[in-house]
C-alpha cells in the first residue's frame, strides 16, 4: 500500500516497505519569500513566479517520510469574551519598536531680493604659480613694447579694409579709406556690415575698398576687458551643489561671487583681459555662510551648501509662466466674436 511522502518539495507516493535511502529528492530548508523573490533557504535558486517556485527540484536526497508534520497551534478564542492574563499575552522575547524619523518641514523659499553677500574665496598654490609666470611674461612684453614704441616703416594700417603702410610722418596726413563695420561670413557669402557688398570669393572680399574716410591707425586700440562666454557645469552631492567654471588663470583680486539664499552673481576675470559674467536664480536654497569659492589654475569652483538635504532637479530655477488674466481672456473672446459678426 502506497502512502504520501511529506518531505518538502517531494509530494510523491511510495511503498513504506521499499524505501531506499536515496529514493526522495526534497528541500530540508524552509520557503523564503523576499522582495517578490521566492525560493528555499537550503538552495540559492530564486524565482518571481509561484508556479516555478513549486516546481523547483529538491537539493537533498534521502528516504521518503510518511509522518505528517504537526500543524501550527491556533490561539484559543473564547466566545464569552474572557481575556487571558496580561502576562500570558506578553511575547516571550524583548520587543523593540523602531519608529521612522520625523519628516523635516520644507524650508520656505526666501525672497530673491535679499541682500547679496560676497563669498570668501581660496586661491590654490597652482594658481599662484601660474599668475607669477604670467606676471613675468607680461613685464617682459611691456618692456619690449616700450622699446618698440616708435612706429616702424612698413607697419600696416590696423583699420579694416585699409591696405596702406607707414612710409614716414607724411603718412599720417593721408586719407584712410576703411570699413567701419565688421566682417560677416554667412551661407558662403562674405561682406562688411557697413556697406554689404557681398561676394563669394575671399580675395575679392579682402580687396574691397573702404566705404569710410578717416585717419590711419598704426597701433591697435586698447579695448580693455572683453566679455566672453565661458563653459561651466555643475554636479551635486547629498549636502552640496558645486559649479565648475572652466576659466584658466582667474585673477583673484578682480574676480568675485555674490550670493544670497536663492541668487548667484558670478564675475570672473581670467587670462588677463577676458571677462565672464553669469547670474543664476538657484533651483534650491543654499546656506551662504557655508558656501565658498575655490580658485584653481584650470577652473573655479563654487561649492554651495544646501539648506535642506534634497536632490536638485536642475541648477537654475526656470522663470514662472505668466498665465493670462481671466478678464483679459474673456475680453479677447468677446472681441473675436464681434469681428466674426
Amino acid at each position: 500500500m502506497s502512502v504520501l511522502c511529506y518531505n518538502k518539495g517531494c509530494g510523491q507516493r511510495f511503498d513504506p516497505e521499499n524505501n531506499p535511502d536515496d529514493g526522495c529528492t526534497y528541500h530540508p530548508g524552509v520557503p523564503v519569500f523576499h522582495d517578490a523573490l521566492k525560493g528555499w533557504s537550503c538552495c540559492k535558486r530564486r524565482t518571481t513566479d509561484f508556479s516555478d517556485f513549486l516546481s523547483i527540484v529538491g537539493c537533498t536526497k534521502g528516504p521518503h517520510n510518511k509522518e505528517k508534520p504537526p500543524e501550527p497551534v491556533k490561539p484559543d478564542v473564547t466566545s464569552s469574551g474572557e481575556k487571558k492574563d496580561i502576562d500570558e499575552q506578553k511575547p516571550k522575547f524583548n520587543e523593540y519598536i523602531i519608529s521612522a524619523p520625523k519628516p523635516q518641514e520644507a524650508i520656505r523659499r526666501p525672497s530673491p531680493d535679499e541682500p547679496m553677500v560676497r563669498l570668501q574665496h581660496k586661491v590654490s598654490a597652482s594658481l599662484k604659480q601660474a599668475l607669477e609666470k604670467l606676471k613675468l611674461s607680461e613685464n617682459a612684453e611691456e618692456k619690449k613694447e616700450e622699446d618698440d614704441n616708435e612706429i616702424k616703416i612698413g607697419t600696416s594700417c590696423k583699420n579694416g579694409g585699409c591696405t596702406k603702410s607707414f612710409d614716414g610722418p607724411a603718412s599720417d596726413s593721408d586719407v584712410c579709406l576703411y570699413h567701419s563695420g565688421f566682417p560677416i561670413f554667412h551661407e558662403g557669402m562674405k561682406y562688411w556690415s557697413c556697406c554689404k557688398r557681398k561676394t563669394s570669393d575671399f580675395n575679392t572680399f579682402l580687396s574691397q575698398e573702404g566705404c569710410t574716410k578717416g585717419t590711419h591707425l598704426w597701433r591697435k586700440r586698447d579695448e580693455g576687458k572683453k566679455v566672453v562666454p565661458c563653459r561651466f557645469d555643475w554636479h551635486q552631492t547629498g549636502t552640496q551643489v558645486i559649479i565648475s567654471i572652466y576659466a584658466k588663470n582667474g585673477v583673484p583680486e578682480l574676480s568675485y561671487v555674490d550670493a544670497n539664499s536663492t541668487m548667484l552673481n558670478i564675475h570672473v576675470i581670467f587670462e588677463g583681459e577676458k571677462e565672464f559674467e553669469q547670474k543664476i536664480s538657484l533651483w534650491g536654497v543654499i546656506d551662504v555662510s557655508k558656501t565658498i569659492v575655490n580658485m584653481m589654475a584650470a577652473k573655479i569652483e563654487v561649492a554651495m551648501k544646501k539648506s535642506e538635504p534634497m536632490s536638485w532637479a536642475r541648477l537654475d530655477l526656470p522663470p514662472p509662466v505668466i498665465q493670462p488674466k481671466e478678464n483679459e481672456k474673456k475680453k479677447d473672446e468677446a472681441d473675436s466674436e464681434e469681428e466674426n459678426e
